[in-house]
């Protein structure tokens, strides 16, 4: 059987598992995968000295290989064109996309350093899957270096139309990076139809026909299952018994993002404050807890959304809280993927509200650690990936904060009966799509299909 060789920008090594937080690529890849598997990209140090042979560790099956960035790459390559240009732009926030030559010379050039560093590590039947926008040129770098293996490549965040992407100086060569690839895959059917309008645009020929004939759309999922078996046993943790303690009665709802603007975290608050105002019957008798662990805080837009969120939460607490109730808490450091299915499980309402997000896994474990018998209600964007799956939530447009405001009340006040039918449809989908099912496809269209399209183009 052919190894598969995983590449992301940042390796889950086996030191750091204890520290899992809730969705991520990690978790999603974790729980999919089976037999013999190298996984490379960079160990999230920085170092002085440029040493480009990757440090070993092995966890079963598992061989982690990861390397060092220098303090130039990582301004470049991850802080720069990574995070201040394609995230922005891949996300639809046109507004926040700052470009720079020199940042993208230095994503260019660090792509190009992964696949120096991988090329000695590779088997003649391996199997390699690319994953994210971070390493869209790794493909094509490791076709110039003479790699001749199987290789697809997975974007896990939202692919715009050609009108948002072409804003973006080095567009087709970026699009034609795409296409180096043996199977390109998308979250969303959305996102694929973007990608071969962009095809289409600034693509021609054979490229073109290979670009649009290898791209697929299948939905990330989790491993419900494990996940629900997790909150079970979760909800009998000390930490659990002292939310449950400190709620004294109050109905839990509950938020998990990272503290990043994509996710709608200022109207989600004042979609809440909103609800105290119109419906003054919930006062002292709900809790919102939101858990936002903080992020690039190297990038000046970031560091602004936390101030925001700080005036928010003051301003929210400041008007209605009593000297025994505080509506809001927030955090700003992050619980593990364990203890927050725990406190899932407590919650009456999940907020998933993105503005923009390419699927949203805390919704599928939202829902998973639920108990069947008395389900809590999900809340969910319409700009999720996960919302086209998931439709038996209250799907909501979080840019209205009056309509999720009304959807809190509608969760907090929907009959057991109801509750009880949604959460089996969404079950339902989430067993369907799950982290395996999702790999399975994924890796089924790449090695059935990887011959025939490179020879196509």
């Amino acid at each position: 059987m052919a190894r598969l060789v995983i590449v992301s920008n940042r390796v889950p090594v086996p030191a750091r598992k204890r520290e899992q937080q809730a969705g991520g690529l990690a978790v999603v890849l974790e729980e999919a995968l089976k037999g013999e598997v190298l996984w490379f990209g960079w160990s999230g140090r920085r170092a002085e000295t440029l040493i480009v042979q990757p440090a070993m560790a092995t966890r079963g099956a598992t061989t982690f290989a990861t390397i060092d960035l220098s303090e130039a790459e990582y301004r470049d390559y991850y802080a720069g064109f990574s995070n201040r240009s394609l995230w922005p732009l891949l996300h639809y926030r046109t507004g926040l996309v700052a470009f720079s030559r020199e940042e993208y010379r230095g994503y260019r050039a660090t792509n190009g350093k992964f696949a120096e560093a991988l090329k000695p590590l590779l088997r003649p039947d391996d199997v390699i899957w690319v994953q994210d926008y971070h390493l869209i040129p790794l493909g094509r770098a490791l076709r110039e270096a003479g790699i001749t293996q199987r290789i697809g490549f997975f974007i896990h965040i939202p692919f715009p139309p050609p009108s948002v992407i072409d804003i973006l100086p080095p567009a087709r060569e970026l699009i034609t990076d795409l296409a180096a690839y043996d199977l390109t895959g998308f979250q969303t059917e959305e996102d694929r139809e973007n990608f071969a309008g962009c095809a289409r645009k600034f693509l021609a020929g054979k490229e073109q026909a290979h670009a649009m004939a290898a791209s697929v759309a299948i939905p990330v999922g989790i491993d419900g299952k494990a996940f629900a078996k997790m909150a079970k046993t979760s909800r009998m943790t000390a930490e659990s018994h002292r939310l449950k303690h400190s709620l004294v009665g109050r109905k839990l709802i509950i938020g998990a993002d990272r503290l990043d603007y994509s996710k709608g975290l200022p109207q989600r608050f004042e979609a809440y404050s909103e609800l105290l105002a119109t419906h003054a019957e919930y006062r002292e008798k709900i809790s919102f807890l939101q858990v936002a662990p903080r992020s690039r805080e190297d990038v000046s837009e970031y560091r602004e959304l936390k101030k925001s969120l700080d005036r928010l939460t003051g301003k929210i607490n400041g008007k209605y809280a009593e000297f025994d109730w505080v509506p809001l808490r927030y955090m700003t450091h992050g619980l593990s993927r364990r203890l927050l299915a725990g406190f899932f499980r407590m919650a009456a309402i999940g907020l998933v509200t993105p503005l923009r997000d390419g699927m949203n896994l805390v919704a599928m474990e939202y829902v998973a650690a639920q108990d069947e018998e008395d389900p809590g209600v999900l809340v969910l964007s319409r700009f999720a990936g996960a919302a086209a799956s998931l439709d038996a939530a209250l799907i909501v447009n979080p840019h209205d904060t009056s309509a999720v405001a009304e959807a809190i009340h509608q969760g907090l006040t929907m009959p057991k009966e109801e509750r009880h039918a949604r959460w089996l449809a969404l079950m339902s989908r989430i067993e369907q799509d799950s982290a395996a099912s999702w790999c399975r496809r994924f890796l089924a269209g790449l090695t059935a299909g990887a011959t025939s399209l490179r020879a196509a183009s």
